[in-house]
């Protein structure tokens, strides 16, 4: 039984699971250069600028490119199962063009939003009873983090739906399974982190990985709008 044992445990792999495999690797190494090149103006100015935090409404402005190409990873991670897995080019940029407006205009707006948010968050921190109010800025900035991205992922799958509706539904979704919202802010500041702190590593190494946890989680949440067929992307968390 013992040497049964270990015969299956060193018996070859199938030539598919090898496949999927480096299939997998590769749509994750395409998909990050493609993020490097579709915000390639944001990562420009963020390495001539010294201090970011001094120009944060000019980088505001430029975070917005970073809307369709989140779209775009999206649109990769969604068809990683059909063709084999290995077309990123033509996903990538398609999704792209087709998702680029309704994207932008709602990250500008979450942006703001959470960049509001946050500013009345210091303020208030400064006075006798402010610290009892900050936990409500930093949930409420989160959350409209989290319906930005959401969104974003219905405008991939869903894009008969009105942008009332995807933000109505995002909202009570999202807050609902509040777990999965607070997993995905973690995975997403970790790639802002990783990006500001080691731009090479962040863009060419950690990006997909960590937005293909924030697209699976946000898919799952969302699950009741997304076609019937479009579970078999789903794991139980």
């Amino acid at each position: 039984m013992g040497t049964t044992a270990v015969a299956r445990v060193l018996r070859p792999a199938p030539q598919a699971t090898y496949e999927k495999i480096f299939g997998t690797v590769y749509v994750g190494l395409m998909v990050n250069v493609l993020l490097a090149v579709a915000c390639s103006p944001l990562l420009l100015a963020l390495a001539i600028v010294r201090d970011p935090i001094a120009s944060w409404p000019f980088f505001l402005a430029m975070s917005g490119l970073c809307a369709p190409a989140l779209a775009g990873a999206f649109g990769c991670f969604a068809r990683m199962g059909e063709d084999g897995g290995t077309r990123v080019l033509h996903p990538f940029w398609t999704t792209y063009a087709r998702t680029a407006r309704r994207a932008v205009g709602v990250w500008m707006i979450g942006a703001v939003l959470v960049g509001v948010l946050l500013f009345d968050a210091l303020l208030v921190a400064r006075m006798a009873w402010g610290p009892a109010l900050v936990p409500f800025f930093i949930t409420t900035s989160a959350l409209a983090g989290t319906v930005v991205v959401g969104v974003i992922v219905l405008a991939v799958d869903r894009p008969d739906l009105g942008l009332r509706q995807m933000v109505r539904s995002c909202v009570y979704l999202l807050a609902r399974r509040w777990y999965l919202a607070t997993a995905n802010v973690a995975v997403l500041g970790l790639a802002v982190a990783v990006v500001l702190v080691k731009p090479v590593i962040g863009m060419l190494v950690a990006c997909a990985p960590l937005l293909y946890v924030a697209w699976a989680n946000t898919r799952y949440a969302l699950a009741p709008l997304l076609p019937a067929d479009d579970h078999r992307h789903f794991a139980q968390p």
